[in-house]
């Protein structure tokens, strides 16, 4: 067996139903009456329903076709998800919809040209034994009329890295997949040219040994390889100028002495490229030459943040905008039309944001969400030919416009001074002094948290908390020196951070600090274990949603996938002694009341770290409350999830620490 067939009993499982979902229609998502300016929202009065914050997204990850007369999605609809293709001009045809299998994952779609979308799917399979993530690419037709799978029996485990679309019209693309599982030959991935509407393709470049990644130019020439060795931490960058020319090494690095390399992420016609580098401290945008890789003009003007990323050309080949976010995200838009749409759209939704989130080829017809970090918001079609914005969801049917809890950002120190930037939001109606607090650290721990919509901290502030949300030491966004500030100090000084900004909002008024609890997921969850062990004295109560507990357990679980030894580096600076900071070793320390929540789907941290400490602290004579949620992942996808969690959150905080 060349390939891995396991995925096709699942994935062929998820065809069916798309296939048999053809003829379903979803007419009310067509676009409603233009309006000039999206309405104002409007103050939430009464209470609202715990159902209104667990609902899901109405409209996830919306593409304009090409031609910008399509859009593509997820959407949810009585709870349940579903791949949808909508037209928005009159006379089109009717919306299609696809049902999601609870076993295989959308990780994400793509249009190829008018006709044909991209779908990348993946799904946990065993093979001889052991659990593996397998991924693959599969062509619909914009009517969902037909379905091509993209050489699923040649490929092994990955096989859904797209590098480049056809900007002619026809349904081409170039991806990177591995052939095979039972030799290295077959792993490394290899290069294929394929035409989504007939599944056929051909190979572009053979794999070579340790490069898993490849980059292709705006014109679909294979230009860069990266070879990494998780064995000896080498790094090295593979070029060419064009496909009719041989790869050569052009940089090297050791990853042992933190070296690092240049990665283009555009390259230019006139043969140079632009590359993100965090030479001045913070990640920014740079052009750099080929093939020497030398850094030349500074393009991002972002002070005190690092850039997000980049929105290409729609040739590929230059930038449209640079994406930051500094208080909230931005979309700084080089492309001096877009730039004035965009300042006309913040002027008409002020104090809203507008954030442009698809495009056609031409840039004339546009998908824009207008949110607010106290509001869910709204998805509008706007054609800049006709000059108004057509109304296409909202964003949370059950809260559709409405004005809910107040979202500000603020920095207070820690106890060493490291300035500390937070998220608080502060319950509506409920004063601004003295208030019962959440403390709520963000997931990664390299993540942030900025100014936006956000169902979680608000149902807790609808409930009545104040919700503190510090970007501690540790996490992205602020610059290498405040990343590495968190390097060794998992559960230390990170942990120091958040306790810090309880005796912050106490000595400011807001909050009493005799009335605080910790919730979190992920990190988070791990940060709430932490706090039970650690700060019993200053918390009542503990949440921890996914969280890890034991950190050499986890590392054992990274290992089985790719760079494991890497990650295994990665985990060691930042936790050099993982028994001294694991939750579950500390049990007979836990002073407070947990409640410990965890899906049995969750891929990224597995179930059997909640389970340990839940084992732990029965066998130290602690009481604990503990849901397993059966089909829960990682990244509540599924609103019986979401409503049962945050259900189970309201009554143990209303046991233990009630608002």
């Amino acid at each position: 067996m060349r390939g891995v067939r396991k995925l096709g009993a699942s994935v062929t499982a998820l065809a069916l139903m798309m296939l048999t979902g053809m003829t379903q229609n979803a007419a009310q998502t067509t676009a409603a009456p233009p309006a000039p300016t999206p309405a104002s929202p409007t103050a939430a009065t009464g209470p609202l329903p715990v159902e209104a914050f667990a609902a899901l997204p109405e409209f996830e990850g919306p593409a304009l076709s090409p031609d910008g007369t399509r859009i593509a999605g997820k959407r949810a609809l009585n709870g349940k998800q579903y791949l949808m293709v909508a037209p928005l001009i009159k006379g089109q045809g009717k919306p299609a919809l696809a049902a999601l299998s609870d076993k295989v994952d959308v990780n994400w779609w793509r249009w190829v040209n008018d006709e044909w979308l991209v779908v990348g799917l993946g799904s946990q399979d065993t093979i001889q034994g052991e659990e593996y993530y397998v991924t693959r690419l599969i062509g619909v037709r914009a009517d969902m009329t037909k379905m091509v799978k993209i050489d699923w029996d040649n490929s092994g485990f990955r096989a859904d890295e797209v590098l480049w679309t056809a900007h002619d019209g026809t349904p081409r693309l170039l991806f990177a997949k591995s052939t095979g599982i039972y030799s290295m030959s077959e792993v490394y991935p290899s290069v294929y040219e394929a035409d989504v509407s007939t599944g056929r393709v051909k190979r572009i470049a053979n794999g070579q040994t340790d490069v898993w990644d490849w980059y292709a130019d705006g014109q679909g020439q294979l230009r860069m390889g990266v070879r990494y060795s998780d064995e000896t931490r080498q790094k090295s960058i593979l070029y060419r100028q064009s496909n009719a020319e041989p790869f050569r090494t052009i940089a090297r690095a050791n990853g042992r002495k933190d070296e690092s390399v240049l990665v283009p992420s555009v390259f230019r016609t006139d043969g140079t490229a632009l590359a993100i580098d965090d030479s001045d401290g913070y990640d920014a945008l740079y052009e750099v030459s080929l093939p020497d890789l030398k850094l030349g003009r500074k393009l991002s003007t972002v002070t005190g943040y690092d850039i997000d990323g980049i929105i290409k050309t729609a040739a590929g080949d230059d930038i449209s905008a640079i994406r930051y976010t500094d208080q909230y995200y931005h979309d700084a838009w080089t492309d001096p039309r877009i730039k004035e749409l965009q300042d006309a759209l913040d002027k008409s939704v002020a104090p809203r944001r507008a954030e442009i989130v698809s495009w056609n080829t031409a840039r004339t017809r546009f998908l824009v969400t207008v949110s607010s970090p106290s509001s869910a918001g709204s998805l509008y079609y706007w054609d800049t030919d006709y000059g108004n914005m057509q109304f296409l969801s909202w964003a949370n049917p059950q809260l559709k416009g409405q004005r809910l809890s107040p979202v500000r950002t603020l920095r207070y120190p820690a106890r060493d001074g490291t300035s500390i930037e937070a998220i608080l939001t502060m319950p509506r109606g409920r004063g601004t002094k003295n208030l019962p607090l959440i403390v709520m650290p963000h997931g990664g721990p390299f993540a942030r948290d900025a100014e936006s919509w956000d169902w979680w901290s608000q149902y807790l502030a609808e409930l009545g908390y104040a919700v503190i949300q510090p970007n501690y030491r540790g996490s992205s966004g602020y610059g290498t020196a405040f990343a590495k500030k968190g390097q060794g100090e998992w559960g230390l000084k990170m942990q120091d951070d958040l306790d810090d900004a309880v005796a912050w909002l106490a000595k400011e008024g807001i909050a009493d600090p005799k009335r605080a609890c910790m919730v979190g997921a992920s990190y988070g969850g791990y940060a709430a274990m932490r706090a039970a062990q650690r700060n019993s004295a200053l918390y009542r109560c503990a949440v921890s949603y996914a969280g890890v507990s034991d950190l050499q357990a986890m590392k054992r679980y990274d290992s089985r996938f790719l760079f494991g030894k890497t990650r295994a580096d990665w985990l060691q600076k930042q936790a050099p002694d993982y028994h001294a900071v694991s939750p579950r070793f500390g049990a007979a320390e836990m002073a407070i009341p947990l409640l410990i929540v965890h899906g049995k789907e969750d891929k990224r941290v597995p179930v059997n770290q909640s389970r340990m400490m839940v084992s732990a602290l029965k066998a130290a004579g602690k009481p604990v409350n503990y849901i397993e949620q059966p089909l829960a992942d990682h990244h509540f996808t599924r609103a019986e999830d979401r409503l049962e969690f945050l259900k189970a959150m309201a009554a143990f905080l209303e046991k233990y620490n009630p608002a």
